[in-house]
């Protein structure tokens, strides 16, 4: 195996730092006193084994305010709830890639249950193939500091989408549907001739969901199925000003999700989940061409879980998942291209808990991905990695985590340590501090894909840098709480597709430089049928800079070129207003100036700020039954999420929902 000179001296600090930590133990006695709670992170459901105090910067995102929003999917809800920035090629069933702290999705790792799902092929995740109202919370941890996972390639951070639950004793069973209308108008066709307004347009898009679920004293499940149909037709200005209608943007697809939980002797728990997506979707050239193509994708996900919250003895827990994912992709347009995707992967997670403030983690993940692509030709490979962490308490207030994980990609290993301190001085203030290493070698598209001019580079080097973040937060009793957070991560040989010579390159540094604060407040009414309401404002700052272009060439902080799609300035403001038989969310989220591209003389395609103000109403019509109406872009604002691609102006979604049952 290789190890680099840098990853070798990663390596044996780390190793040191683990070392030092257990003479802090060697005069322990049993003066300490023991927790009686079961160190595991769910009562319910699925209980990944994890750290219940975690030095990362975390949120967490429930069911009630999936519920409350209406998002068609992950990425428009992390934007109304986290006012995150996302890059979006048009609605609902157009690729959609999540963006932290400066890196999109192929640089972050999404998992589902606890289990990575990024293609092997290009990085990404398709969200189109989650169904939104199956999900019952999203864990959001940024920066390449993750020790709860430890899962590879996670250079921004990771999105973990959990959709299993325990279900409580008896049956359930619940649907939602609802009607999607874009503002009808005047336009002028290719032809220049004016048309509209097409009121068909008031029934754009249909959306269906079906749930069932049951419960016994040692058995529980589920299941969920989802249908839509959106034309995704709405009014968009060219270039010229010309108002003009998207058209050959359709999407048709349906998924289905279920799992199933067995309680064993000694809290353990059994779990099988598994889920099946099928979309067709037409993609047009460009904004308005009347040239399309089809793409038809199909996948199956399944997984098989053994969580043992005790094992052997009561100080140890472990966890064990196999699974696997088959996902084909069909694209029709003046070529027909085939792409197959089959992972097998296995997880192992271990906990020790031998001393009542000393935790030590260790276990490993496994995927053999097989591509067979017109594009890529058939390709094997084999990664993962193994890890050992040790949590320490030398105070009773101060945690320290370190840890260091070997990934491993064929013949070639590359330690990546991390090192992370909680301090929590009192019951307000918490404060959190990340030192680590972000590692990730190419996907197969940017090694081997061949289209036209475009080829793949099989000399790529893997992307390789570290970070540091330093958070603080704040919670003054109920009412008034504030988080910030700053960091700074470097990556070398960063992978970027270059235009002039039609192949992806290793960019040789790229530095992040970040601000990320939030306060929310929660204030008292003290009459009438609303109690509180709660308003929050969010700021993110970003400085990313390109320092070495692809070609070799120094370019340095003053030439200012940044990653394509990152605005500097994200600022995002809520108010929510809930009462007994409903709620009132307005949420609004400002992008600074982006940038498409970038060359050595500087950045290319400036795309214009934008202001999106949503509005979500939910009602209670009965015990059973609820209606919701949601307003997106309630501005109507004209805004490009990615280069030629606008996005729809306002759109209203009418909606019930009813849940039959014991929950």
């Amino acid at each position: 195996m290789l190890i680099s000179l840098r990853g070798y001296r990663n390596f044996l600090f780390t190793l040191l730092i683990l070392a030092a930590f257990f003479p802090l133990y060697a005069d322990e006695n049993s003066q300490y006193e023991f927790d009686d709670e079961i160190p595991f992170m769910e009562d319910e459901g699925i209980t990944i084994v994890g750290t219940p105090e975690t030095t990362q910067h975390m949120r967490i995102i429930s069911r009630e305010e999936i519920d409350q929003v209406h998002a068609p999917d992950v990425p428009a809800l992390l934007e109304q709830l986290l006012h995150s920035s996302s890059t979006r090629y048009g609605p609902y069933g157009n690729q959609a890639d999540i963006n932290i702290r400066g890196f999109d999705t192929e640089r972050i790792a999404v998992l589902i249950d606890g289990v990575p799902v990024n293609s092997p092929m290009s990085g990404d995740f398709d969200f189109s193939m989650i169904n939104i109202d199956a999900v019952e919370k999203i864990e959001v941890i940024y920066g390449g500091s993750d020790t709860k996972y430890n899962v590879s390639g996670a250079l921004g951070g990771i999105v973990n989408i959990i959709t299993i639950k325990k279900q409580k004793t008896g049956w359930r069973a619940g649907g939602t549907v609802s009607n999607t209308s874009t503002l009808p108008g005047k336009y002028y066709n290719g032809a220049g001739l004016k048309e509209g307004p097409r009121w068909m347009d008031l029934l754009d898009a249909q959306r269906l969901n079906l749930s069932a679920g049951f419960g016994t004293e040692k058995f529980s499940g589920s299941a969920a199925w989802f249908g839509t149909r959106a034309a995704n037709h709405y009014l968009i200005n060219n270039f010229h000003g010309i108002t003009r209608r998207k058209e050959h943007n359709e999407v048709w697809d349906s998924g289905t999700s279920a799992s199933f939980i067995w309680d064993l002797p000694g809290y353990a728990k059994f779990i099988a989940s598994g889920g099946a997506y099928y979309g067709s979707k037409n993609f047009p050239l460009t904004a308005v061409a009347g040239i399309f193509g089809n793409q038809r994708d199909f996948s199956l996900r399944q997984n098989f879980m053994l969580d043992m919250p005790r094992i052997f003895r009561d100080d140890l827990a472990a966890e064990f998942s196999i699974g696997g994912t088959w996902q084909t992709l069909n694209y029709k347009a003046s070529e027909d291209l085939f792409h197959l995707m089959n992972a097998f992967q296995a997880v192992s997670r271990w906990s020790w808990f031998p001393l009542d403030r000393l935790t030590l983690r260790t276990g490993g993940d496994y995927r053999y991905s097989y591509l067979d692509s017109d594009n890529a030709g058939r390709r094997g490979r084999h990664d993962g990695g193994i890890y050992f962490t040790v949590e320490v308490k030398p105070v009773k207030k101060f945690l320290i985590i370190s840890s260091v994980k070997m990934i491993l990609n064929g013949a070639e290993a590359v330690p990546v340590p991390k090192l992370g301190f909680l301090w929590t001085p009192n019951d307000s203030l918490t404060i959190k501090n990340n030192y680590f290493r972000s590692f990730k070698f190419p996907d197969f598209d940017d090694l081997y894909w061949v289209q036209g001019e475009y080829r793949g580079n099989p000399d790529l080097k893997p992307e390789d840098g570290w970070g540091a973040d330093l958070t603080a937060a704040y919670l003054f009793g109920n009412y008034f709480n504030v988080e910030s957070t700053v960091f700074i991560q470097e990556t070398d040989n960063s992978i970027h597709w270059n235009s002039f010579t039609k192949r992806p390159e290793n960019a040789a540094q790229a530095v992040f430089f970040g601000w990320d604060s939030k306060i929310g407040f929660e204030i008292p009414v003290p009459f009438g049928p609303v109690k509180k309401i709660i308003p929050s404002l969010s700021y993110k700052f970003l400085l990313s800079y390109i320092l070495a272009g692809t070609t070799g060439d120094r370019m340095g902080f003053s030439s200012n070129i940044r990653i394509p799609y990152m605005p500097v300035h994200t600022a995002g403001l809520s108010l929510e207003i809930p009462w007994e038989k409903g709620s009132l969310l307005v949420s609004g989220r400002y992008e600074s100036l982006r940038y498409a591209g970038y060359t050595a003389a500087g950045n290319t395609g400036a795309l214009d700020p934008h202001f999106i103000l949503n509005v979500s109403l939910n009602r209670k019509i009965n015990k059973n039954l609820s209606a919701f109406a949601v307003l997106r872009n309630a501005l109507n604002r004209q805004y490009e999420s990615f280069a030629e691609y606008p996005m729809p102006g306002i759109t209203a979604v009418l909606g019930l929902r009813m849940n039959l049952g014991n929950d």
